[in-house]
């Protein structure tokens, strides 16, 4: 049964807007009409002579003229687009080794016993871990006059101060924007770099969860890239002078892991990835797994780990205490980009609030100790940074990694 149009005894529709009222909502819909018009493209079968409306083949959220359906179809923007040629479907998926049939643990639903298990485990693997964070807040002086700019508020001040990218333009500068999953990215297709034989630097701000592992593998495990962009360039000079083969890593002593002396960082010269949202890694695309695995650990501890991982920024506040209404795209009440962790696990009476929050955060440097292990093994020298203070996002860590010229500690 169609709803009938606006009546008589009604307030009228805006000028230029749909005269169709929304018996739900007690209002006219407020979409945009084209001139000449009463009703939109959504309601316009309320027009005397118009055509039936159907419900969109590609789309069932929107509806179209059924008359119109063929040059609907060929520009709906839910129809399937040539892909990029550098789009490779999953090429920086981890393998999947039955990760699809790994049930997600549910700490709520553990055992006082399995749940202490769990963190015996957690600090066994986690001592003598020489992964600690340290502080390096730095600053541009390129950042100090929008810092200075009374017109920038507080959440301008937030993100200015946990970025220093420019504006992509200047001479000699080429910006090119891919629209691709990093999931699907294949770097060595893609023809600005493979013309023009570029270095790259990886940079990625807030990169949710499993994203960061996609990013790695995407860097520094697309086929083919090492020799599509050619020899990596010559590193600038430090404090040490780098030998005539310093571009090889070399082997790692101590409890660091031995590099394969057939890679090298190709054309990757660094990266820097702020980290955050450890409760949405994945096991199936986590680059850490052989070091989780010499440590006795699998996919189900690392599932575990990662929920856990979320203590870190919500265990301040006691399990007793009901949450208190929040934005759901915001942590502690701040906005930020990526989503909350999770407190639905929390487990009443069984450790305290800054008890939680440093397991948590123990479970965050342990994910991370196998991404600097990774990188290791690729050879880079990592490390983890604080780099911004904690009262302007919970989510302060920066992992960077830049080609290796000497032992790492880590």
């Amino acid at each position: 049964m169609q709803h009938r149009p606006a009546l008589s005894n009604m307030a009228a529709a805006l000028p230029g807007r749909c005269g169709f009222f929304l018996e739900k909502k007690k209002r006219f819909c407020k979409m945009i009409v084209s001139r000449g018009r009463r009703f939109c493209g959504e309601h316009a079968t309320m027009e005397e002579g118009s055509s039936r409306r159907i419900v969109c083949p590609l789309d069932p959220k929107h509806t179209v003229s059924e008359d119109k359906l063929d040059k609907h179809l060929k520009k709906c923007n839910s129809r399937e687009k040539p892909r990029p040629v550098y789009y490779v479907e999953n090429i920086n998926s981890g393998p999947a080794d039955g990760d699809d049939t790994l049930q997600q643990v549910s700490l709520s639903e553990q055992s006082r016993t399995q749940l202490e298990s769990l963190l015996d485990k957690l600090k066994t693997a986690a001592t003598g871990l020489q992964c600690d964070e340290e502080d390096r807040v730095l600053s541009h002086p390129a950042l100090q006059e929008e810092l200075n700019n009374p017109k920038n508020g507080d959440s301008a001040h937030k993100h200015l101060k946990q970025q220093v990218d420019g504006k992509h333009h200047g001479v000699g500068v080429e910006f090119e924007r891919l629209q691709v999953d990093i999931q699907h990215l294949d770097l060595s297709k893609v023809p600005l770099l493979t013309q023009k034989k570029l270095p790259l630097v990886g940079v990625g701000k807030h990169l949710c969860g499993a994203a960061t592992d996609l990013a790695l593998r995407c860097l520094l495990e697309t086929p083919g890239l090492r020799q599509e962009t050619g020899p990596p360039r010559k590193r600038l000079k430090t404090s040490e002078p780098a030998g005539p083969e310093s571009a090889v890593p070399a082997a790692l002593p101590g409890p660091g892991p031995d590099p394969d002396p057939r890679l090298h960082p190709g054309p990757v010269q660094g990266l820097a990835v702020a980290l955050c949202c450890h409760h949405r890694c994945e096991w199936r695309h986590y680059v850490g797994q052989k070091f989780f695995l010499q440590r006795g650990l699998g996919a189900e501890e690392f599932s575990a780990f990662c929920r856990m991982s979320s203590w870190a920024t919500c265990g301040l506040r006691p399990t007793t205490q009901d949450p208190p209404p929040r934005d759901p795209t915001s942590q502690r009440g701040d906005e930020e980009e990526h989503e909350p962790a999770e407190e639905t696990d929390a487990v009443n009476g069984f450790l305290s609030a800054a008890e939680r929050e440093q397991v948590g955060r123990l479970c965050k440097r342990l994910i991370d100790g196998g991404r600097i292990h990774f990188l290791q093994t690729r050879g880079f020298d990592s490390r983890l940074s604080r780099y911004v203070n904690s009262r302007v996002t919970p989510e302060n860590v920066l992992l960077t990694a830049v080609p290796s010229s000497s032992s790492s500690s880590c």
